[in-house]
């Protein structure tokens, strides 16, 4: 019989062969194009982009349905072994549907959410808006984004009670004492994880955990609370002046923690399975014996910082992990000061950012919300003109790359215009979004060459 040492040796090479595999995977999805979405918040998918997903959907389900438990990939079972199914964590083709919303508070704040379930297999991530929290706090806004792991159940919770927490400490007041508020912040989080536990162990969400940001605007401050890898960011004068840190296993600190507590760190994970270092819930990992909850190897302790309001502010982004996986700050940054030039929606300008970051390779659920202040960009007759020139410019160089590869009597399919048209140097592309965030315009200009094509090639055949 084989020892239980060598099964999880096992587990554990299939899991590397499994990262090094996802991030081929990750690559081929980065040729997949964007779509419009709809002012309403659903998308209707376009053809092309059923073909597209058709393309990839083959190389998706055969990597992740042919993971089975107990063997490496390609291994049969041994004999008198049984061969356990584990369900894949992906889809075979993206869930393309967003839920969108937008508001504004009476002091000038406007901002829209955009949130898509993507590849994976369930939609875990909720959200908070409130613009306003009335009473002596209306001039108080409060957003937050949480990204659950392991079911949503738990950041279901969360984000229906966190709030309530952080009330009910009695730290937020019209005197703004930014220390008080911060103390408030932490007590809630803690409070809201302690609670949680006796719901979590009642309705058996052990397993299941969320990762929170959140801000908290007041007259004078912005207040950040993370805990885990979700991430927030503040643009001012046109730069990222302040964005929270991830909470990762393999940052020295969590890890010192872990090691504490009685955890281990591998394959940048805790115990080799949990990928963030703080989170609310998760309390599998929360077990370890006098030890508070904030030294555990999963913490619920977020952690909090404050800037003061500036007239410069512009604007300010919370998103999960399924954002910044695939764009960086100073990019996001960039992108959406270049989109909010152009666009007048902010659920638009949203959704262009949940395509981007699906079309460079993102593989989670993605949800982002945009808060703008009265100095963010506004829209701008010169970016507009900059814009429809260069749509021009990518239409022109699409029907001049489809008449090169028609050349050799066969028609061009998406992938060889996008290819070549990727290696070939565009001047004015948005800042931050690159190629991949003029996909949409580029798919419109092949469909139409290919159209062309083959009423030219009816034409001769029929004598005209």
């Amino acid at each position: 019989m084989r020892q239980p040492c060598s099964e999880r040796a096992r587990h554990t090479q299939a899991r590397q062969k499994q990262l090094v595999s996802l991030e081929e995977l990750k690559t081929q999805l980065r040729w997949m194009k964007s779509m419009r979405t709809s002012r309403k918040g659903s998308v209707e998918m376009p053809a092309f982009m059923r073909q597209l997903v058709k393309e990839t959907e083959k190389r998706v389900s055969s990597f992740f349905k042919g993971s089975r438990g107990g063997a490496a990939d390609g291994e049969p079972p041994r004999e008198g072994e049984k061969e356990e199914f584990i369900p894949s964590p992906y889809l075979d083709r993206p869930v393309l549907d967003k839920l969108t919303e937008e508001g504004c508070a009476r002091w000038g704040l406007t901002y829209a959410l955009g949130s898509m379930q993507g590849w994976r297999a369930n939609m875990e991530d909720y959200h908070n808006c409130l613009p306003q929290l009335g009473g002596e706090l209306a001039d108080w806004s409060f957003f937050a984004v949480f990204d659950g792991h392991a079911g949503s159940s738990v950041a279901q919770h969360c984000s229906q009670h966190l709030l309530g927490h952080i009330l009910a400490t009695g730290g937020m007041g019209p005197e703004d004492d930014p220390d008080r508020v911060k103390e408030a912040l932490t007590e809630g989080f803690l409070q809201t994880d302690k609670r949680l536990h006796c719901v979590a162990r009642r309705e058996g969400w052990e397993r299941g955990g969320t990762t929170v940001v959140a801000a908290l605007i007041s007259p004078y401050y912005i207040y950040f609370a993370n805990c885990g890898d979700s991430r927030a960011i503040l643009c001012r004068s046109g730069e990222v002046c302040f964005s929270t840190e991830d909470h990762k296993p393999y940052s020295p600190l969590e890890k010192e923690r872990i090691e504490s507590a009685g955890g281990s760190v591998s394959i940048q994970r805790i115990n080799g399975s949990l990928a963030v270092s703080r989170a609310l819930g998760d309390f599998g990992y929360k077990g370890a014996e006098n030890r508070s909850p904030s030294q555990q190897m999963v913490s619920p302790e977020p952690e909090v910082s404050v800037m003061e309001r500036s007239p410069a502010d512009e604007f300010l982004v919370l998103a999960c992990d399924g954002v910044w996986d695939t764009i960086s700050n100073e990019d996001l940054c960039a992108f959406i000061r270049n989109r909010l030039q152009v666009c007048t929606d902010l659920r638009d300008v949203c959704s262009q950012v949940i395509d981007l970051c699906l079309f460079k390779g993102s593989l989670d659920n993605i949800s982002i919300i945009l808060l703008c202040f009265p100095s963010a960009p506004q829209l701008s007759t010169e970016a507009l003109h900059q814009e429809a020139e260069l749509e021009d410019l990518l239409e022109s160089k699409v029907a001049e790359i489809y008449d090169e590869l028609s050349a050799g009597g066969e028609e061009p399919d998406l992938l060889s215009v996008l290819t070549v048209l990727a290696s070939t140097v565009i001047p004015g592309l948005p800042p931050g979004g690159g190629i991949q965030s003029k996909r949409n315009c580029i798919i419109s200009a092949y469909y139409q060459q290919r159209d062309m094509h083959k009423a030219t090639v009816t034409d001769e055949t029929c004598g005209f």
